[in-house]
C-alpha cells in the first residue's frame, strides 16, 4: 500500500484526487483525412481517468507540424469537435485531462507536411533520426528526417501565433489545460539546445537569445488561457531526435527559473528511460526544484516504489507512468493494492485499431 501518490494536490484551480500522472504517448489512431481524435481514442483516455492528471499524445498545431503519420492535430474546427468527444468521455468518468500541443520543427519529412521542406531553428539535419510515414502511395513505413531550413523572424512570430491559438483551440475542445511539448528534440528543443541552434540573431547563441523563443511561445499560451492552464515539458538529459546541449544542467535550470517567471501551474521533467541510462543527478533535481516552485512532475522508469520516494524526499509534486498506463488502464487501483501489472504488446503502440488500445482488461481480484 503507497499513500503519497495518493494524497490529492491542487494543480492551479483544479483539485486531483491523486499523484500519478498518464503522460503523453503517441499512439497514432487519429482518423484519415483530417488527423482527428475519434471514439476508439475517446475510449482509450475515458478507460485511463482515474490518473490524477492525463496528458494526451502530442497534437501538432498546424500541418507544418506534424513528424508522423496518424497524429492528431488541434488547428482546424473538426479536430476541436474530434478532442471534444474525447474530453467529454474522460470528464464524465471523473478525470482532468491537459493537451499537450506538439509542433516536431525538423523531425519530420515533406510526406507527412504536404510537401514543403521542414522548418527549424536553423538549417542543420537531425542526424540518425527517421520518421513514421504514410504518403498514400505505398506501404507506410520509416524514412531519414528531411533536412530543414532556418526559420525566419516572422516565421516565428507566426508559430508564436500559432501555438497561442492552439492553446485557445484546446479549451474550446473541453481540455482542463495544456502541456507545452519543448523537449525530446522538437522544434522548441531546436531552439534551446546549443549544438541544433547555430542562429545569429536574438534566437541565437547567447542562452538567453536561445530561450528566447521558448519565453515568447509560453508567453503567448499564458496571455491566451491563463497560467493556471499552461505547463511544459523539459527533456534536459535525453539527446532524442538528434538535439544536443553542450550544458545541459545549466541550459535546463535557466529554462526552468525562466518558467517559473510565467507563474505555469506545473513543469514536467522527461527523464532518460532505456534501462541502461544514467539517473538524473540528485543535485540537478534539486536546483530545478529551487528554480521553479509550482507542481513539479518526473517521468521515467518508474516504479510505485521509485515514486513514492521522490515525492517523500521533496523532489517530485507528481510522477508519471508511460508505458506502465498503455497495459493497465487501471495502473492507479493496481499501484494502490500491490495488483500485478499487465506487459503491452510493443507492436500494437502505433497505428491500428483497438487492439493494444482499448482491449487491455483492469484487474480481477480472483474469488
Amino acid at each position: 500500500m503507497t499513500t503519497s501518490l495518493f494524497q490529492p494536490i491542487q494543480l492551479g484551480n483544479i483539485s486531483l484526487k491523486n499523484r500519478i500522472v498518464m503522460p503523453p504517448m503517441t499512439r497514432s489512431r487519429a482518423s484519415q483525412p483530417g488527423d482527428l481524435a475519434n471514439d476508439m481514442m475517446a475510449t482509450y483516455y475515458a478507460q485511463r481517468s482515474t490518473a490524477g492528471l492525463i496528458v494526451s499524445e502530442g497534437t501538432q498545431i498546424s500541418s507544418m507540424g506534424k513528424g508522423y503519420a496518424w497524429t492528431p492535430g488541434i488547428y482546424t474546427p473538426e479536430q476541436i469537435i474530434g478532442w471534444k468527444k474525447v474530453t467529454d468521455a474522460v470528464h464524465a468518468k471523473g478525470g482532468v485531462i491537459f493537451a499537450q500541443l506538439w509542433h516536431v520543427g525538423r523531425v519530420t519529412h515533406p510526406d507527412n507536411i504536404g510537401g514543403p521542406q521542414p522548418i527549424s531553428s536553423s538549417a542543420i539535419q537531425a542526424e540518425n533520426v527517421k520518421v513514421f510515414i504514410d504518403n498514400g502511395t505505398s506501404e507506410p513505413g520509416f524514412v531519414a528526417a528531411a533536412k530543414p531550413r532556418a526559420m525566419t523572424v516572422i516565421e516565428i512570430a507566426q508559430v508564436v501565433e500559432q501555438y497561442r491559438q492552439a492553446a485557445l483551440n484546446a479549451i474550446e475542445a473541453g481540455f482542463d489545460g495544456i502541456e507545452l511539448h519543448a523537449a525530446n528534440g522538437y522544434l522548441i528543443n531546436q531552439f534551446i539546445d546549443s549544438e541544433a541552434n547555430n542562429r545569429t540573431d536574438e534566437y541565437g547563441g547567447s542562452l538567453e537569445n536561445r530561450l528566447r523563443f521558448l519565453d515568447e511561445v509560453v508567453g503567448a499560451m499564458v496571455d491566451a488561457i491563463g497560467s493556471e492552464r499552461v505547463g511544459a515539458r523539459l527533456a534536459p538529459l535525453t539527446t532524442l531526435n538528434g538535439t544536443v546541449d553542450a550544458n545541459p544542467i545549466e541550459t535546463y535550470t535557466a529554462a526552468a527559473a525562466l518558467l517559473n517567471t510565467h507563474n505555469i501551474v506545473y513543469l514536467h521533467i522527461a527523464e532518460v528511460d532505456w534501462d541502461d541510462a544514467p539517473d538524473t543527478p540528485l543535485s540537478f533535481k534539486q536546483a530545478l526544484r529551487e528554480a521553479y516552485q509550482g507542481v513539479l512532475i518526473y517521468a521515467g522508469r518508474y516504479n510505485a516504489e521509485k515514486a513514492e520516494q521522490a515525492i517523500d524526499a521533496g523532489l517530485a509534486d507528481m510522477i508519471g507512468f508511460g508505458r506502465p498506463f498503455v497495459a493497465n488502464p487501471d495502473l492507479p487501483n493496481r499501484i494502490k493494492n500491490g495488483y500485478p501489472l499487465a506487459e503491452h504488446v510493443a507492436e500494437t503502440l502505433f497505428g491500428g485499431d483497438e487492439q493494444g488500445l482499448t482491449d487491455y482488461p483492469v484487474y480481477q481480484v480472483e474469488v
